[in-house]
């Protein structure tokens, strides 16, 4: 195992990357993945397959693919080691000794992470805690502390370690340099008093917080109207939305009418607000919720003034990618009248209208009208995914075997394994210094004797 191909791997999704291992395991190949990731080093092939061992009682098996990726040092390994061992109900020393890193203080807030949860797992839940005390001033070891508790009886001494922190961050919002490492503090505190069967007080504390805007971060107030969403607080909701920032909270209102049953309520929640203040994400909400009661026209009627915005704000994409297995309601959609291209990216508009009538069967119409002409992708492989969508698996097969790139041969992979294929679609699949070799190399930059470049952006 090199390390330095296992951190490239899991830093680029690259390798053979959890979506193949997906599909491999979907099709029954769990043996395949297993034997693969040992014999090539595939780091997404040995989570795969050690989850899908240990589903299957299998924990010997799930060792042994692990553990040469353990001896090369690889700490996601360690962990996942010390978690089968667990599993398997055995070894618990041998699994926390793999974990620690030596004396605590000198270890990393991931390294205490991983050692509470193992604690956690094992059932040392004293243990567990007492290690993340000297570190709840980072949120996310205070939200490992919350989530390892959960039903475990300690919720008392939960809230006697959050009390604290969350007092600070009430206080922190008059302060001129603010401390934002507690800002979670006062939802965690609310979380662990829901979970106790104390929603009422939760509400009442959270609420005296928000009311005196003494808290520092949106989520405090997102976990609010979560938290009354869940208990039906609908008046106290809808109080909220009008003494707060409506765009941050008046779709958990909406969600949680339409939750209810009250479908009608909650669409002219958003109709009014729309009528009051046109913003696109009241709009974005309504259109999806629409379409997903199957009111397709009527999610166009509204989501139509934002098909021409720029990208993240465009409301057309938020109505395709829910039909992109729809075929034939996406290409209603995409030949609709109200729809206009996608500003500055007019292809995305073919690009779905061939899909559409890929997935209809009509490969040949689709790949005329996708106008392949683009840059940043290679036509070939475009049309060997709409000959696959229209499910004629083998021309798209003998299209990404001619090609024979890198690219063409992950894509190949796939396709073998939906033709039943699999070990043919490993051995096609490039290797990861296959896939390391092929990336494009930077320009050399040229750089001053301060080390900076000399070359804009400096």
């Amino acid at each position: 195992m090199d390390m330095d191909d296992l951190v490239w791997q899991a830093s680029n999704y690259r390798g053979i990357p959890p979506r193949r291992v997906r599909l491999l395991l979907e099709h029954g190949h769990l043996n395949l993945v297993a034997q693969v990731a040992v014999d090539r080093g595939e780091w997404f092939c040995a989570e795969g397959a050690v989850e899908g061992l240990c589903q299957a009682g299998d924990f010997g098996r799930a060792l042994s693919v692990m553990e040469p990726f353990a001896v090369a040092g690889w700490r996601p390994a360690l962990y996942a080691k010390a978690e089968i061992l667990l599993r398997a109900g055995r070894g618990t020393e041998e699994a926390l000794d793999l974990v620690r890193t030596g004396a605590p203080g000198r270890a990393s807030g991931t390294d205490i992470r991983a050692l509470a949860e193992v604690l956690g797992k094992a059932g040392r839940i004293d243990e567990a805690i007492e290690l993340l005390v000297p570190h709840l001033d980072k949120p996310w070891l205070l939200s490992v502390l919350v989530d390892l508790t959960d039903g475990q009886g300690r919720d008392k001494w939960v809230l006697e370690l959050i009390a604290p922190l969350a007092d600070h961050a009430r206080q922190a919002r008059g302060e001129e340099h603010r401390d934002y490492a507690f800002s979670e503090a006062q939802e965690m505190q609310a979380r662990v008093l829901e979970r106790a069967d104390r929603a009422d007080e939760a509400i009442q504390l959270l609420g005296q917080d928000i009311a005196g805007r003494r808290f520092l971060a949106h989520n405090t107030l997102i976990a609010y109207a979560e938290l009354l969403a869940r208990h039906g607080r609908f008046e106290e909701l809808r109080e909220l939305v009008g003494s707060h920032d409506a765009h941050t909270v008046l779709d958990i209102y909406a969600g949680a009418l339409r939750r209810h049953g009250r479908v009608e309520e909650a669409e002219g929640v958003m109709r009014d607000a729309i009528a009051a203040d046109d913003w696109g994400g009241y709009r974005a909400w309504l259109s999806s919720m629409l379409l997903e009661e199957g009111r397709l026209d009527d999610a166009i009627v509204v989501a139509e003034p934002g098909f021409g915005w720029y990208d993240c704000s465009n409301l057309l994409a938020p109505l395709v990618r829910p039909l992109l297995d729809r075929p034939e309601e996406l290409l209603y959609l995409v030949e609709h009248p109200r729809v206009v291209p996608h500003h500055g990216h007019e292809e995305f508009q073919h690009w779905w209208r061939a899909w559409a009538l890929a997935g209809l069967g009509r490969a040949d119409e689709a790949i005329t009208v996708a106008r392949l002409d683009r840059p940043w992708t290679d036509p070939r492989i475009f049309k060997a995914n709409l000959l696959r969508q229209a499910g004629r698996l083998e021309d798209a097969a003998d299209e990404l075997r001619t090609l024979g790139t890198v690219k063409a041969r992950e894509e190949l992979c796939e396709v073998l394994v939906l033709q039943g294929r699999a070990e043919e679609a490993i051995a096609v699949h490039p290797t990861v210094a296959e896939q390391r070799a092929a990336e494009p190399k930077p320009d050399p930059v040229l750089v001053g004797e301060n080390g900076y470049s000399l070359e804009p952006p400096f």
